[in-house]
């Protein structure tokens, strides 16, 4: 039995694990790598396996970096199955048909051939079976896995990989991306007892959020100051859970008069067709949203509020005097039409930028974060006097504390990889596993084997 680290080791993107165990091959997510030039150029290499070998694939979340390739693995000579939760499958299949058009672009401008085409996404998609929390996934009689909710976005998962080989039993979990409890629309992320072997990520490894408590009143005061100034809050929001989540948070802030009513605008076609699944799975909600759903109250939907599906109609928004809100994608800034909105009002000092994910090192979202004076944007120097602000208790990801909480409640663990991480917040993860919780911990480097005793 051995795991072999393809992507998502040494780098926060990218994820793709194999497992090999009495002569069958499973994977777990299949990402792209985001972050700069170089990290998307290596998207476009072969394989480093043979994808006709893989007899299935399981995907812990729908975030691009972890599902990104899948279609170019089906491409490539993949005819396995595709396993993960039914919103996961959702969520995936609309963001993979977003990222034709961008990828498409993309390969242009790399002179490279595109990673995949609709055709490949709609034959993958004859692969997939969605699976709930929990059930057992018999994929051979030599391995069983088992989805945990991982409290990340809708439909994320924990997944444990059971293995059985001659006389030898391991377990093996993959932490996918930890949530960040308490979140305003999700169930908390659920612990795992024990197991031989962890993948565990680090995206914040070396760094605590703010209170969390804090976070709404910091929001509402955000948009009060920039109510006062007269000017535009541009919010670059992930189209999955981030958006959702900004949503509730603002439907809470309006009915309660904490904010007055301007106008908000969601001029995100992939966030839009999002939250319509969202509303598909109030199930997967925790017991307060849920309590809100029976009470009638329509938790993405407020005065004031628009959604900008067509091109024509995000351009209107330019037509609206400030003060008003606009929630866009991407969430880093690297493309989408947040851009639009970023060249029109990061040059006014009146204006407002709000930054609630995680940046990426070398994308434009994490220069303006790090206190860019001057971007380069469509061509042009983009001047920045805009205020650039911040609120970590949004994030998606759990901080350092939050991951070894989870890492520490398991129990016989031979060894934890960290992972999904860069180098710093993985070092320092892995020195805290080891100093605070006396387990062996390392950082896999990309290509790594790993015998499974």
């Amino acid at each position: 039995m051995k795991l072999t680290f393809y992507g998502g080791a040494g780098e926060v993107t990218g994820a793709n694990y194999v497992i090999e165990c009495a002569g069958a091959k499973i994977m777990v997510d299949c990402g792209l790598a985001q972050g700069g030039r170089f990290a998307e150029r290596g998207n476009y290499k072969p394989f480093a396996y043979n994808p006709a070998e893989i007899k299935a694939v399981f995907i812990t979340h729908a975030h691009i970096d972890h599902i990104g390739r899948l279609p170019k693995l089906y491409k490539d000579g993949f005819r396995g199955d595709v396993f993960a939760t039914h919103p996961t499958l959702d969520l995936a299949r609309i963001s993979l048909d977003d990222s034709v058009r961008i990828l498409k672009d993309e390969a242009e401008d790399l002179k490279e051939q595109p990673l995949y085409t609709e055709e490949d996404i709609i034959n993958l998609w004859k692969l997939t079976h969605g699976k709930k929390y929990h059930e057992e996934i018999i994929v051979t009689p030599n391995i069983r896995i088992k989805f945990n909710d991982a409290g990340h976005i809708l439909g994320s998962s924990i997944i444990e990989v059971f293995l059985k080989e001659e006389s030898r039993e391991i377990k093996v979990v993959f932490s996918g991306d930890l949530g960040n409890p308490p979140t305003p629309l999700l169930r908390p992320t659920e612990f795992i007892d024990k197991a031989d072997y962890v993948l565990v990520e680090s995206a914040y490894g070396d760094r605590l959020h703010e209170d969390k408590s804090q976070r709404k009143e910091k929001l509402q005061q955000i948009i009060e100051s920039t109510i006062i100034n007269g000017g535009a809050l541009m919010i670059p929001a992930f189209a999955l859970e981030r958006t959702q989540e900004l949503l509730f948070e603002l439907n809470n802030l309006a009915e309660s008069g904490r904010i007055p009513k301007i106008p908000v605008f969601i001029a995100s076609p992939l966030a839009i067709k999002a939250t319509a699944i969202y509303q598909k799975y109030p199930d997967y909600f925790n017991k307060e949203a849920a309590y809100l759903i029976k009470s009638g109250d329509d938790l993405f939907n407020f005065p004031g509020l628009e959604f900008s599906l067509t091109t024509e109609s995000s351009k209107a928004i330019n037509n609206v005097p400030p003060p008003k809100i606009i929630m866009a994608g991407s969430g880093m800034s690297e493309g989408g039409r947040i851009l639009h909105h970023e060249r029109r009002y990061l040059p006014d000092p009146k204006s407002t930028l709000l930054v609630i994910g995680y940046q990426v090192s070398g994308t434009l979202g994490r220069r303006l974060l790090d206190g860019a004076q001057e971007i380069k944007m469509f061509r042009e120097n983009i001047p920045v006097r805009a205020q650039i602000k911040a609120i970590g208790g949004y994030s998606a990801h759990a901080d350092q504390a939050g991951l070894l909480e989870w890492v520490g409640h398991i129990k016989n663990v031979k060894k934890v990889f960290v992972v999904q991480g860069e180098e710093k917040p993985a070092a320092v993860l892995a020195g805290k596993i080891k100093n605070d919780l006396g387990m062996e911990a390392g950082v896999p480097q990309a290509g790594e084997v790993f015998e499974l005793n």
